[in-house]
């Protein structure tokens, strides 16, 4: 079953076999930012699912880092 690691330390989930990972904001805020208006935050976080179901729905061989 495929499955996405959304995170904010990328070697940890490296270190522990995660395939497809997608980096996050920060460790407290992972997919969010409490700086950003209500609409920005917003926006982040469907950019960060976007994201997320895009490399759940990619091929892949071998660990993956979904960047920008």
């Amino acid at each position: 079953m495929p499955v996405v690691h959304m995170c904010t330390i990328v070697p940890i989930s490296m270190t522990v076999g995660a395939n497809r990972i997608v980096p996050t904001v920060a460790i407290p805020y992972p997919l969010g930012n409490p700086n950003l208006t209500p609409a920005d935050e917003k926006e982040l976080r469907r950019k960060l699912v976007r994201k997320g179901l895009e490399a759940l729905t990619t091929e892949i061989h071998g660990q993956t880092v979904f960047k920008d």
